[in-house]
């Protein structure tokens, strides 16, 4: 548990227990939302976001993580995405990178970071109400040796929660009822290890964003890691990013310079069909299901990098299109 002396940002450790019901992942519910409420695209209302991360809950509200460090809230139906949490003084400047909506506990869980380019601060994952956004639990990001970046998060069947560490290519852990997150899988698969998601059976995936795989992560029946295995896909993916689960067991994916966004099914021989549903996309790094469609924000990050660095990048956006349906 993190030491933070703001009132804003301390609370005690959350008390992870679910009943079997609670335990089913939330994560691969669709939001419950209609199609006439949807919108197809939503401004968000900052200024340098560089977004990272994208979630929603079953309310169809959708949630965005920025650089500065900002979570952005869009509410089902509108357009805007407003600022919603804001970092105090004693947590700047962090990065707000993997988001994702909790809906069994109503909390929203993120990724902070060191903002890009500074060394200021030490990687947490915090837990956020959804309803109220006061902080409900603060995990340092102990991995051992050497620095770290907590990269996306998951929620396993049984209300575990995993998430990515690029760094040190590392899967952490905490448990249901446990008080911080431990390493539970290091292999050099991980290396650049960036998106993470448990599909709708139960099967834990991820992307190593640098080495361009799309990695199936297997495990013991007592739920220890087992072994890292490269999936075959269709097509070669370049720097995939975001991964998130559908219902029917398909997942979405991004591919950040490739400026796409990804249907991703898979065979049963275990090999996948990688499908592009966007394309164009002014950096892809992370997307999310409501009601059948897929949402995406443009990280836009060629002009935090590279040759457009310090001009201006312009409203950012997030987009979305249909989800095709199972052929």
């Amino acid at each position: 548990m993190s030491s933070l002396s703001s009132s804003r940002w301390f609370c005690p450790v959350l008390a992870l227990s679910l009943t079997g019901a609670l335990a089913a992942c939330a994560e691969a519910q669709e939001p419950s939302v209609a199609e006439q409420e949807l919108v197809s695209e939503i401004t968000i209302d900052g200024l340098g976001v560089f977004p990272e991360s994208i979630a929603s809950d079953a309310a169809g509200n959708i949630y965005v993580g920025s650089n500065p460090g900002v979570i952005y809230r869009a509410q089902a139906g509108s357009d805007i995405a407003e600022p919603w949490l804001q970092p105090d003084d004693e947590n700047s400047p962090m990065s707000a990178f993997g988001v994702l909506a909790d809906d069994a506990r109503g909390l929203l869980w993120v990724c902070f970071n060191p903002s890009m380019g500074t060394e200021d601060g030490a990687p947490a994952i915090k837990a956020f109400d959804l309803a109220s956004g006061a902080l409900e639990a603060s995990y340092p990001l102990a991995t051992g040796e050497g620095p770290a970046m907590c990269n996306d998060i998951t929620i396993a069947p049984d209300g575990a929660v995993f998430a990515s560490e690029m760094l040190g290519g590392q899967i952490m852990k905490l448990a249901p009822g446990g008080e911080a997150f431990e390493v539970w899988a290091v292999d050099p698969e991980f290396a650049t290890l960036d998106g993470i998601s448990f599909a709708a059976d139960g099967t834990l995936y991820a992307n190593a964003i640098q080495r361009n795989t799309l990695l199936r992560i297997h495990r013991e029946e007592d739920g220890s890691f087992a072994r890292a295995e490269q999936v075959q896909t269709s097509r070669d993916i370049v720097t995939p990013d975001g991964l998130r689960p559908l219902p029917d067991g398909r997942m979405l994916q991004t591919e950040g310079e490739a400026g796409l966004v990804t249907v991703i099914t898979f065979d049963a021989d275990g090999s996948a069909i990688v499908t592009p549903i966007a394309d164009g996309v002014d950096y892809a790094s992370s997307v999310t299901p409501v009601g059948g469609r897929a949402y995406y924000p443009e990280g836009k990050l060629r002009f935090l990098f590279g040759p457009d660095a310090g001009k201006d990048p312009g409203a950012f956006v997030i987009r979305s299109v249909a989800i095709p349906e199972v052929q």
